[in-house]
């Protein structure tokens, strides 16, 4: 780990430390994660704090170096590290973690990532992944929200994670957090897997929205819905150029549909209703009850 100056946690802040992490590769399908991670340091003015060595986490064969030239024409090295940036968002730290999904020694890739992230007084770890998924580009992008940590189930209305597979470094992440009594919240944007290639903007966007109505904290979106909507436009037109794409797309939205139509509920209606007043009356800000 790179020397640098960890901040204290702040003891009489009223709203506690979240960590929002976000890894390239395996978890971030579309580059969706990553990418709304980069947008959350971008418009809450993030700085950055440390950096995790990548001598020891990555097979450089596999995750390569990037070499480029300044505008002095001096060349530099880019390694694929992981880096930690803290941005102030009201009353209320972030701490910001975008990595490239380590090649080895995740266990001790794990330990350091969250010693940084005591040192700066996380108490909840909130990681986002994107994965492919056979949905609709015309339909809302689905987003899986999930915890370990029954007090947060019942706040946020979340389920229980009960995935049993194959995991990436976001699982092990989680699995390690919850051993140091932290609370966590799995994020998951479901891609189509037709459009597979990055950037996903709508997906990005989906992201970026549960984060906002989960931290309660406002996140300026910027060119995004412009980006999405043009994004979808843009998969309509290839779309209807092949007969076999529009018809596996119709077939999706039918299912889709069928799914959701529960959803179509009164209670469902009325909450995101309320969701909108709120943030008008706000000027863009959620003021609902605080979430963590």
């Amino acid at each position: 780990m790179t020397d640098a100056h960890h901040e204290q946690p702040d003891q009489a802040s009223p709203r506690q430390t979240v960590l929002l992490a976000a890894f390239e590769g395996w978890n971030d399908a579309g580059s969706a994660a990553t990418s709304a991670l980069t947008h959350l340091a971008e418009v809450w003015g993030a700085e950055k704090v440390t950096e995790l060595d990548p001598e020891e986490f990555h097979d450089f064969q596999v995750n390569r170096p990037y070499i480029s030239l300044d505008d002095d024409g001096k060349r530099s090295i880019t390694w694929p590290t992981t880096s930690v940036s803290v941005a102030q968002v009201g009353e209320r730290k972030v701490v910001l973690v975008h990595g490239v999904e380590p090649s080895m020694r995740w266990r001790k890739y794990c330990e350091e990532l969250l010693q940084v992230a005591d040192d700066l007084g996380v108490r909840t770890v909130i990681t986002l992944g994107a994965l492919l998924a056979d949905v609709p580009h015309t339909r809302p992008i689905p987003m899986t929200a999930t915890s370990d940590s029954v007090g947060l189930q019942a706040v946020l209305d979340i389920e229980a994670n009960t995935y049993q597979g194959p995991t990436g470094i976001v699982g092990v992440l989680q699995h390690e957090a919850a051993q140091r009594d932290l609370q966590s919240v799995s994020l998951w944007a479901a891609v189509p897997h037709y459009v597979a290639n990055p950037p996903s903007p709508k997906a990005t966007l989906a992201i970026l929205t549960r984060v906002e109505e989960i931290l309660g904290e406002s996140v300026p979106m910027g060119e995004l819905p412009d980006d999405a909507a043009a994004w979808q436009h843009g998969v309509d037109e290839l779309a209807s150029e092949d007969s076999e794409i529009s018809e596996y797309v119709a077939q999706l939205e039918e299912a889709k549909d069928t799914a959701e139509l529960p959803e179509a509920s009164g209670d469902a209606i009325a909450r995101e209703f309320e969701r909108y007043l709120r943030r008008r009356d706000t000027g863009g800000k959620d003021s609902g009850p605080e979430k963590l």
